[in-house]
């Protein structure tokens, strides 16, 4: 029983095998192929041309679709989205495969979503909006390279003519707006911007244009793109000539449009004329024999274009895509939508649409297809577009449209086709990029600047560093008047001179006013747009270029390496260990300690006493001869010794020290540098001094390597000077300094005795510094080289920099490693404090003794008539004696005070006596 179901079974699936697999392999006689777009349009006169000749062309060759023929039903979409859409409901009632068009890239916004929900290819010639690519249209082709390939050849040309910003006009819709976008990202990658757009409807008139382009004009650059769609009118240039914008200040680039409209008509003189100067792309067709035997098929039409070309190709893509699918077995069948069935009853009778079941497979084998067709080569590649083509550039002059050059996306500009080119470049390993001969608006063949000062235009903000040091270079002056000066304001306001139109500016200084500012800092300000531009001793260097651009160096600059040179003058160098203050204190200490010491030993040694003359001299031989050897004169005193014993230990540290100063002097005098140049001072790991600010840091730590403990910086040829002389041994010195040339050839001319050693080393020049890509740098540039054919820039130089020539300055300074005052302070204070100590106690001790002595004297003298009744009479009498009495020797005053004391106890011893015989008489 089993086995009895089995073989029917069997049977069954072979016969449904027999009839089944003839089915699939069955051939359609027609496969209808619809077409929606503009009939009357630039593009769509010529593109049904091609597509009726196309498709007559595949029917009539037996090598594709085996016998099957393709018939065409188009529809017009007036280039309107609802007509588009309503041609293409139509088109599907009738079985189509898949659907050519539209050209208009609104209609095609519309008709992919429709694609998408009915699931059949849609295949535009002519829609070149970069957005239909996105995912959101999975069902959208196109045989014609979008627009952001078309922006990205147009903006490779205005970066081989340098232009940095442009104004983009173009028309208000899908295919503007979004071809627009994709020349700003195109621009962004080539650090160009668009400075200002001009959409434009297609319906506007002429009022609306006219004020559109006038307003325009108020902007600085000159750099016109126009991107529309085909206009046989041309009137944007009838009214920019009347705006007088078709001169040699301004530049009209035009997308493919220009040739597609110019391609499909006649020009006369009239149009050649306001189309002078103006260059555009055109989509460039290589020679084939294909394309011969087309052009001969339809000579007498004149009107067709790139587009057409593309147009053609498109059929014969799709004859390609369904003979693959036919010979895979599958069936070309229809079915109505269940979602559309339950739209019967409506006017629109949706549910007579019909899709096509495998719309799907068909996408799939469209965008394997790989053929070479007229227009060029028909492969997909990403984003479901047809591999970019290759671009004339076109130029139009009162003789006609020319073929100045070719571009390529991986060739880049050159004169000859692509493919010539191609096989060029196989035998030559220089390219050169380059194009003809143009001529542009105003009928010139010189470059046009491109940008001009808006007369709306705000000045220019400036930053100028307020420096504090090297003023020569530049400074703001510090009066009522403010007025900015120096060496790099002189050259960039000459310079200026020789830019050939009128640029208002605005000085803004930067900084504190007790340093110098930033420079860096500076630059990044000029980089987030708080100022234009940056004027004054900007260096070079790779780190600032990649923010902002920089003009041609107006001053070539250097590194150098200076140190302490030295000194062959020794003259006074005995002098060099102490300061003047030191050795001032030194001196009077001398005659201090000879006046105390005379004063504490003149009543008590014979050797200070005599006539005044000897006195005096042995006071300063006694004192300054306690440097080299024992004094002749003793000391008898016990204060006297305590000052000496001070004194000689003052004496003896200050020996000492200058003593060690010296010889140190003399050493280092005598021992040649180490450093003789930034090798042997990156070897080392001495502090190195660099001016505060300036890139030298970063180029000593980043590119050299040096530790940043080693660097010191100094903001002043002052803190210069004071750091060399200091030492690398003393806090705050330097062994060496590290600055660009200038910076120091104005320091060797103030200050003597330094020297640079090795020879200059990261050559950089002093420029100004702009935003990036602001044309100014560039005729600044020029400029600056004009200027430096003219002797003005020798002049400048000479008025500012001229110290090198101007006599040195005279005054000497104190060396900063010499010894001060302050180092000997605290052992003064205790010299000072036990001499003074000393003195007042000998002060006291003689005003006690003249006081003993005065009243010994009052006790004695029998007679006062000498003595006189005015108080100030009796002052003087009491300071002459007291004088007196200090020059007495000490023995003479000891002995007259032990006699007056043998006197008082005799008168006493006698009085007791008498008392006692008194208290020895008897009473009566």
């Amino acid at each position: 029983m089993g086995l009895g179901i089995d073989s029917f079974v069997a049977i069954t699936a072979l016969i449904l095998a027999f009839l089944v697999v003839p089915m699939g392999c069955q051939r359609p006689d027609v496969v209808n192929l619809g077409a929606v777009f503009a009939f009357d349009s630039v593009i769509g006169r010529a593109a049904k041309v091609a597509l009726e000749a196309a498709v007559s062309d595949v029917n009539a060759d037996t090598s594709v679709l085996n016998g099957t023929k393709l018939r065409l039903l188009m529809e017009d979409s007036v280039c309107n989205v609802f007509h588009g859409s309503i041609g293409a409901f139509k088109l599907l009632e009738k079985e189509v495969v898949a659907m050519i068009g539209p050209i208009s890239s609104s209609v095609a916004h519309t008709m992919s979503d429709i694609a998408k929900g009915l699931h059949f290819p849609l295949i535009s010639f002519a829609a070149t909006d970069p957005t239909l690519s996105a995912l959101q249209f999975p069902f959208f082709l196109r045989t014609t390279p979008n627009d952001a390939h078309q922006m990205s050849a147009l903006v490779e040309l205005i970066a081989f003519y340098g232009w940095k910003e442009v104004i983009s006009v173009y028309s208000d819709d899908e295919l503007g707006r979004n071809g627009v976008a994709a020349l700003d990202d195109e621009l962004y990658k080539k650090r160009s911007r668009i400075s200002y757009k001009v959409p434009l409807s297609v319906h506007s008139d002429e009022k609306f244009l006219t004020e559109a382009l006038k307003k325009s004009k108020s902007i600085g650059p000159r750099v016109y793109i126009l991107h529309f769609g085909p206009d046989p009118s041309l009137r944007i240039f009838d009214i920019a000539q009347k705006l007088q914008m078709m001169t040699h200040e301004y530049v009209w680039l035009a997308t493919d449009w220009l040739s597609v409209t110019l391609d499909s008509s006649l020009s006369d003189k009239g149009t050649l004329k306001r189309l002078e100067g103006v260059v555009g792309l055109r989509q460039h067709i290589p020679e084939s024999i294909k394309m011969q035997q087309f052009t001969h098929k339809l000579k007498s039409n004149r009107s067709m274009n790139a587009y057409a070309l593309h147009a053609y190709d498109t059929v014969w893509m799709i004859a390609y895509g369904i003979e693959k699918l036919l010979n895979e077995g599958i069936n070309i069948t229809f079915s109505y939508s269940e979602k559309l069935l339950h739209a019967k009853g409506t006017k629109l009778h949706l549910e007579k649409i019909k899709f096509f079941n495998s719309g799907e497979l068909l996408l799939e084998k469209l965008l394997k297809v790989n053929f070479t067709g007229i227009a060029g080569q028909v492969q997909f590649g990403s984003g479901r577009n047809v591999i970019g083509c290759d671009y004339e550039i076109i130029n139009v002059d009162k003789t006609g449209v020319h073929t100045v050059g070719f571009w390529s996306k991986n060739g880049g500009f050159s004169v000859v086709a692509p493919k010539l080119q191609h096989s060029q470049k196989e035998t030559s390993l220089v390219s050169d990029e380059k194009l003809g001969d143009i001529t542009w608006p105003g009928g010139g063949h010189g470059k046009p600047r491109g940008w001009v000062i808006a007369d709306s235009a705000d000045p220019l903000k400036i930053v100028i560093p307020r420096r504090v040091s090297f003023v020569e270079f530049v400074t703001e002056e510090k009066n009522s008047s403010h007025r900015i000066k120096g060496y790099c304001i002189d050259i960039f306001i000459e310079a200026l001179k020789f830019v050939p139109y009128n640029v208002p500016y605005i000085f803004e200084p930067f900084g504190n006013g007790h340093s110098s500012p930033n420079y860096n800092q500076l630059i990044q300000m000029v980089t987030g747009g708080v100022y234009d531009a940056a004027v004054g001793d900007f260096a070079i260097v790779p780190s600032r270029s990649k923010l902002v651009d920089f003009s041609q160096p107006y001053a070539s600059t250097g590194l150098v390496v200076v140190i302490p040179a030295n000194d062959d003058n020794a003259t006074w160098i005995f002098l060099r260990p102490f300061t003047i203050r030191l050795w001032c204190v030194v001196l009077v200490s001398f005659m201090v300690i000879a006046v105390v010491i005379w004063i504490l030993e003149h009543r008590f040694n014979e050797d200070f006493r005599g006539p005044p003359r000897r006195q005096l001299v042995t006071m300063m031989l006694f004192s300054f001869s306690t440097l080299f050897k024992r004094n002749q004169e003793d000391t008898v005193s016990n204060l006297a010794r305590l000052v000496m014993i001070v004194w000689l230990f003052l004496l003896m540290v200050l020996t000492a020290s200058y003593t060690a100063n010296l010889t140190s002097i003399l050493t280092v005098q005598q021992l040649p540098s180490a450093i003789t140049g930034i090798d042997s001072l990156r070897a080392s790991e001495v502090p190195i001094g660099y001016q505060a600010g300036t890139f030298t840091f970063e180029y000593l730590t980043y590119s050299l390597g040096m530790a940043r403990s080693r660097l010191v910086p100094l903001d002043s040829t002052e803190e210069y000077e004071k750091a060399l002389k200091l030492g690398p041994t003393n806090w705050g010195g330097v062994a060496a300094i590290v600055d660009e040339l200038p910076y120091i050839e104005l320091f060797l001319a103030e200050r003597a005795g330094f020297k640079i050693v090795g020879e200059p080393f990261m050559h950089r020049g002093w420029g100004f510094a702009f935003k990036r890509d602001s044309p100014l740098a560039e005729d600044m540039s020029t400029a600056i080289l004009k200027l430096s054919e003219t002797r003005k820039l020798q002049e400048i130089r000479k008025k500012w920099l001229c110290k090198m020539n101007c006599a040195e300055k005279s005054d000497w300074n104190p060396e900063p490693n010499q010894l001060h005052l302050k180092s000997f302070k605290g052992l003064y204070l205790v010299c000072i404090a036990i001499t003074a100590s000393a003195f007042l106690v000998y002060v006291l001790r003689m005003i006690r003794q003249f006081v003993r002595y005065r009243r010994m004297d009052r006790t004695c003298s029998t007679s006062r008539a000498s003595w006189s009744t005015s108080p100030t009479m009796r002052l003087r009498e009491l300071v002459f004696d007291f004088v007196e009495f200090v020059d007495e020797k000490e023995e003479a005053i000891k002995r007259m005070f032990r006699s007056d004391d043998s006197n008082n106890n005799s008168n006493t011893s006698h009085v007791v006596e008498v008392q006692e015989a008194d208290s020895e008489v008897p009473r009566n």
